[in-house]
Parts: C-alpha cells; structure tokens; sequence
C-alpha cells in the first residue's frame, strides 16, 4: 500500500486551465474522495495520479517514487471507470485474468486471485459469462473484481456507480467501503454526487472551477463549510441562504432577515461583532429548522422564532419536505411528518441559532 501526494498540480488544455494548483495528500489506506459539480476537474486529477494524462505543472508522488514521468502501467495503481470497460468478447474469468497475464502472473496464481477475488465479490458463478450476459450491477463487481486482483498499492475509482439504477448504487457502494475496510488499498473516488462522497469516504475534497475549495472529515465539511458552495454543495436539500444584516439591540446582537430578527447566542454574538451593521447571508440547513408546535429538540423562544408562509407540503414518509417564504426568502425545511403544515396557512418556524451559519455576500467565505 502507499500514500498519495499532489504538490501544486496545473493542468492546461490550451487557454483552459482545467485543475488549479491542486495540492492534496491521500494516507495509506485512506479513503479520499473527490467531489464536485461536472468540469470542475476532479476526473483530469484522477487521470493525471493514473498517467492518463500528462501534468502541466506540479509533481504526483505515489509512496516515495514521483511518478510524473512513469508509464500507467508501472505506476502500480488500477482504475475502475464509469463505463466498465470490459472485453465483450471476454469471460468474466477472461476480464479479471486479463491484466495479470500480460504481467506474466504464473497460471496457478492468476487462478487463485481470479476465484479468491470473484467470491468476495459473489460472481464465483458468472465466470463464464460474458459482460453481455450479465446485469449493470454484476459489470459493476465484475470491473471492480479485475481491479482488485491485481492488488496494486492505490485504487483509482472514477465516477464507478453512476450508470446503476438508486436501489443498486446505495447496496454496491456500501460494498465498496467494506471491501475497503477489508482490503485496506488506498483509494481514490471520484463522484459528483455528495451522497457518495458523505457515505463513503474518510475525508472529502471538494472541488469548483478546477480549485480544491476544503478538505477535511464529510461531517466536519458539513458543520463548518469554509465558503457558500461548498455548504450549499454537501448536504440534502441543499443549505438555505438568506440575504441579512447583523444589528446590535441593546445587549442583543441580532441578524435581521426583513421579515424577521433572530438573535444570535452569546458564542456567535462575540464572532458577529467585526461585522455589525454589515450585510451578511445567513445560511441554515433544512434539518435545522422547525415546526414550534410539534415536541422539539430546541426550546422555541422569540429570539429564534420567524412566521413563514407554507408554499409546498411534500410528504417522504417520516419527514416532510416544507417549502416556505419568510421576509421575502424562499426556504426548506424538513421537519417531522406529524406537522400539521398546509399550504397556504403560516407556520411558527424555529431556528436551531447554535447550528446557523454566517457567509460574506461578496466573497461569499464562511465568517462564522
């Protein structure tokens, strides 16, 4: 097993600058996913860790050998891409075993990989099947299967679970992550979608434009976004933001929203100083706001209360989905499915302040 380290890499198509002095270290064994919107050049980093493309500028260090110059091949790596990229005219045997041959793996232990492999993965009986008999979840373990045998020190995942139907990409990537904890292989996942990346990965790196925005634990990420994409980016429904005005009242440092005034706790109140009388955006997350007449985990008081008009009721079972507007700003929340919410009617909102986030309008960075 190794590490992985990006030191400052550029890639450049022309005029078009496609990843921006990307720096990133992966650990032995560590589960590193990248996550961004389309173009935002998380699968260009991934092919440049494998070789499949070349690096403008920077260095791509794999254990203690930089690899800018080695050939995919001797880099010691395995890529599972989102298209499968099986041999049609291959078994399921042939497609695992193929790599290994040309390595020139004695036939005795490309059989015992290729068995061992296919019953962890529970294809042991599709051996002989060709990929076109086989279901878009059995390809899937199939791709994943030829990767693992050929037990490299860094596996490189691009995008793996995107052609699988929602029931099928929640079972196989949990299959993922335990066949990681077993196997112990550094890897490096590619996704745009933050479901994946919060599920399955030990840290996140998150990506926009080409520019790695944060880097940390998917929980961390998700109760301390550094700037208003990526906390509007991790989490579902995405985060609210609010545009508003922090104000001092008396002893009360408050954050007016027009239609509202929440006042802030005394943690908060101390960071929201520098900015007083500044324009700010709050931004809450949907499963942070509240019905104040259903039993509550936050005590409902006028400090952070607002009166929203119910727009949208959208029932998901134990949660409903709420679409509201209050001092003008749409809003979601996801509140119990005891609410008694109707469209149309007002509905008592309560504010979890201690979870609240502040945003600069114009940099759009995290203030507190």
């Amino acid at each position: 097993m190794a590490s992985v380290k990006l030191s400052n890499i550029i890639k450049r198509y022309g005029a078009v600058t496609a990843v921006q002095n990307l720096s990133l270290d992966v650990a032995d064994k560590e589960f590193m996913v990248l996550v961004g919107p389309s173009g935002c050049g998380k699968t260009t980093a991934l092919r440049m860790i494998a070789g499949l493309e070349e690096i403008t500028e920077g260095e791509v260090r794999i254990g203690d050998r930089v690899v800018n110059d080695v050939e995919p091949r001797d880099r010691d790596i395995a890529m599972v891409f989102q298209n499968y990229a099986l041999y049609p005219h291959m078994t399921v045997y042939q497609n695992m075993a193929f790599g290994l041959e040309l390595r020139k793996v004695p036939k005795a232990e490309i059989e015992r990989r290729v068995n061992e492999t296919a019953k962890m993965l529970a294809i042991e009986t599709y051996l002989k099947r060709k990929p076109k008999e086989l279901s878009g979840g059995q390809r899937q373990r199939v791709a994943l299967g030829r990767a693992i045998v050929r037990e490299p020190q860094v596996f490189l995942m691009d995008e793996p679970l995107s052609n699988l139907d929602a029931q099928l990409r929640v079972q196989t990537r949990a299959e993922i992550v335990k066949l990681h904890r077993r196997l112990g292989i550094t890897t490096i996942y590619v996704t745009h979608d933050q479901v994946e990346a919060m599920t399955m990965g030990t840290r996140i790196a998150v990506m926009k434009d080409g520019i790695l925005q944060q880097c940390d634990k998917p929980m961390s990420i998700y109760a301390h976004p550094v700037n208003m994409f990526v906390a509007g980016f991790i989490g579902t429904p995405s985060m609210n933001f609010l545009p508003a005005k922090l104000v001092q009242n008396g002893a009360a440092t408050t954050i007016d929203g027009g239609g509202f005034k929440l006042t802030l706790p005394e943690d908060k109140a101390a960071l929201a100083q520098t900015f007083l009388d500044k324009d700010v955006v709050l931004g809450v997350r949907p499963a942070d706001l509240f019905d104040s007449d259903l039993p509550i985990s936050i005590p409902a008081t006028s400090g952070n209360m607002a009166v929203a008009n119910v727009d949208v009721v959208e029932p998901m079972g134990d949660i409903c989905t709420i679409y509201l507007t209050a001092g003008g700003n749409q809003i979601i929340a996801t509140i119990n499915s005891e609410t008694k919410a109707k469209e149309g009617q007002p509905l008592n909102l309560a504010f979890d302040m201690s979870k609240i986030h502040v945003f600069d309008p114009t940099t759009e960075l995290a203030l507190f």
